[in-house]
């Protein structure tokens, strides 16, 4: 038995296409990241980015379970003294749905470079158009 070793020129990459709209924000980001990954790949390597893009339209249409609405908090800091923000779920779901999402999805990637590079092949549009049809993307369901 030989072990095949991925090449970073024999990596094929396909865009999918996610509607969010009535998906639960946590198990949607979960299959989002694996196949950022390429983990549902039969050529899936740890220390190459062998995923594929994803597109997600509909973000504002999220959901989310229990009373998260109202407790999530997304913190950040500006770097100044007093400069640390805060925002609820709620209302960041009404101001950039698009944060929402990846910020879930980022938390679930590598943290290295590999990770920022696995990032950058996730679109995120709050609406249901996007520009991305010119590279044919195919619907991606998951199950519940």
């Amino acid at each position: 038995m030989k072990t095949h070793v991925v090449k970073a020129g024999d990596i094929e990459r396909r865009w999918y296409v996610v509607d969010a709209q009535g998906k639960t924000l946590g198990r949607l980001a979960t299959q989002v990241a694996s196949v950022l990954r390429g983990k549902h790949k039969p050529t899936f390597s740890p220390h190459l980015d062998t995923g594929d893009y994803v597109i997600i339209v509909n973000a504002e249409k999220i959901q989310v379970t229990g009373n998260k609405l109202n407790t999530k908090m997304y913190y950040w800091y500006s770097g100044y003294l007093g400069g640390q923000s805060s925002i609820v779920l709620s209302k960041q779901l009404q101001q950039h749905p698009e944060r929402v999402l990846v910020h879930a999805i980022r938390g679930m990637l590598p943290r290295n470079r590999l990770g920022r590079a696995m990032l950058k092949k996730l679109k995120v549009y709050s609406g249901a158009k996007h520009p991305h049809v010119a590279q044919r993307p195919e619907p991606l369901e998951f199950q519940s």
